[in-house]
């Protein structure tokens, strides 16, 4: 398999590793039944997150909660332009990123070139996703041409050659700028990975339209179709039809016998022969279950099919209004509808929110209470869609946004309020989504210079052991034992922790746990119990802070 080498590639292989652990700090919950100014903390819980920091210290801090939790990870990260004049999503020179080279790659990246910097930028963040998404999960990105080349081959590494999908290609213009010297580039694409060899299913767009769909093809052989009375809608004229062929040829019917017609439906049964698409026994199942069918005023036969509404067609690669899906002069007016002013003024290059509704409904329809990720969120599209679409189905989908820049409050959460309270007056007006999201800073480290910093609490400590040890999420109860963790696997873990006093694993420790294991993995400042006793016993001792590993 071909491999991508570049310039700093050694020095970010591995530094998703090296990423310190922050706090999330929750700074307030909005609901559809807060204010628009109600910023204070509530006493519920959000399972929708908004999250404002460095993207790759987000992730990580993701990681004891949600790895292999997310269905569906969609992200719109810089497209690498060289266009200096915007900084976060077309370029990677702005300080952040350079300060973050410089520590990363070290001397290095002073000479590295625009795409050196780009994938130095997006391998480590692409690594943590990964350990994010689910077994059944899909990853899609959005890319042009400046770097689609290039992510092929980084996502062929880290996700597995034989885990990529496909490549979608989003019409993102009506029409392209005419003033172009070269081509009008009309398209964007988006790479779609999955995690695993998992037969994951996607859905597409509606296999059938709301509209009666005709049962005859003049390509199909001649069927005899027995129609019971009063089951045949029709605009027929009332009154009495004598047999014969009706229509036109290839398409038409042979009435059998004669029929009558009476208030809109035909009240005699009907013998014909058609071109139909259906045999006997199909029909009378589709009857059964509950499909209408009709006859034109032109003798042509239709019907509206009971699951019309729920089958679904396998997605095409391309992505265009046919598909119900706008452009990027959709997602600015969009914006503007929104923020009632001038869309510049408020961001640029936005995606349509039924792009990734889209995208997310491809992967998540049947999953209603799905988790989707974007860890470049811009002004908040993302969470516009998974809102938008479990107002249409009633889901309970949730979303995680990070934002790095400044604008993540005023213009990425502010939307997301906007959009769950509704926005815009009179005709214009769009009514609210409902729902409710959680705002968070990136808080400090937990672990620092070897040391625990005493000012986390000690619930996140505990999830964030539990994690390292288990890979898992800490259980929501335990076995009533203030310090135990949980059970994984045969082991039972515990952590004797307190921030005031040195804490001690002893015989008067052991014979408070009651419950039995098979194994035993206890956490304490120190231990005066005899190391042949807990070889005897299947117990590891891990001294506080040394033996807390970091991940």
């Amino acid at each position: 398999m071909p491999s991508l080498s570049w310039i700093g590639k050694d020095a970010v292989l591995n530094h998703h590793l090296d990423v310190p652990y922050r706090v999330l700090e929750k700074k307030y919950t909005f609901g559809s039944d807060d204010s628009r100014s109600c910023h204070s903390e509530r006493s519920e819980e959000s399972q929708n997150k908004i999250i404002h920091g460095d993207n790759l210290e987000a992730l990580k801090s993701l990681l004891p909660e949600y790895e292999g939790r997310v269905k569906c990870i969609y992200i719109d990260p810089p497209y690498n332009t060289g266009n200096e004049n915007w900084v976060y999503n077309d370029n990677v020179n702005s300080p952040k990123i350079k300060k973050w080279l410089g520590q990363v790659v070290g001397k290095e990246s002073e000479d590295l070139t625009r795409h050196d910097k780009w994938l130095c930028m997006m391998y480590p963040r692409l690594k943590l996703l990964q350990k994010l998404l689910s077994n059944d999960g899909a990853i899609f990105i959005s890319i042009d041409d400046n770097e689609q080349a290039n992510l092929k081959l980084v996502c062929d590494e880290i996700f597995g050659a034989g885990n990529f999908v496909g490549i979608f290609s989003w019409v993102r213009k009506k029409k392209g700028s005419f003033l172009s010297k070269t081509l009008r580039k009309m398209i964007e694409y988006v790479y779609c990975y999955k995690k695993t060899d998992y037969d994951l299913t996607f859905y597409g767009e509606n296999a059938y339209s709301d509209k009666w769909q005709p049962i005859v093809k003049r390509t199909n052989a001649l069927k005899n179709l027995h129609i019971p009375k009063n089951l045949v809608e029709t605009k027929l004229d009332d009154g009495e039809y004598d047999a014969g062929f009706r229509g036109t040829e290839g398409t038409g019917i042979n009435f059998l016998e004669a029929f009558t017609v009476k208030n809109g439906i035909v009240v005699s049964d009907l013998k014909v022969d058609g071109r139909f698409v259906w045999s006997q026994d199909f029909f009378e199942k589709e009857i059964e279950n509950g499909t209408r069918i009709s006859l034109s005023n032109k003798y042509g036969f239709n019907v509206l099919r009971y699951d019309q509404s729920s089958k679904t067609k396998t997605p095409s690669t391309l992505i265009n209004e046919e598909n119900g899906v706008g452009t990027n002069e959709d997602a600015s007016q969009d914006l503007q509808k929104i923020f009632n002013t001038d869309v510049n003024e408020v961001f640029q290059y936005s995606k349509p929110y039924s792009l990734i509704q889209y995208i997310i409904n491809m992967l998540c329809k049947d999953d209603k209470s799905s988790i989707i990720l974007d860890s470049f969120a811009g002004s908040g599209t993302t969470a516009h869609a998974v809102l938008n679409l479990n107002k249409q189905d009633g889901g309970n989908r949730k979303f995680i946004l990070v934002e790095m820049e400044d604008y993540a409050e005023t213009i990425t959460a502010e939307r997301v309020r906007r959009v769950i309270d509704g926005y815009g007056e009179g005709k214009n007006a769009v009514e609210g989504t409902g729902g409710s999201f959680a705002y968070y800073e990136l808080g400090p480290e937990l672990l620092k210079d070897g040391f625990i910093n005493e000012n986390v609490p000690e619930q996140t400590i505990r999830e964030y052991l539990y994690y390292t040890e288990t890979n898992h999420a800490l259980p929501q109860i335990n076995n009533g034992h203030p310090a135990h963790l949980g059970n994984f696997e045969g082991v039972a873990y515990y952590f004797l922790y307190n921030k005031n006093e040195t804490t001690t694993l002893d015989a008067t420790f052991l014979a408070s746990i009651s419950e039995k294991a098979d194994r035993y993995v206890i956490y304490a400042d120190n231990c005066i119990m005899p190391q042949k006793f807990l070889f005897d016993h299947d117990i590891t001792f891990k001294k506080i802070p040394r033996d807390i590993r970091r991940f």
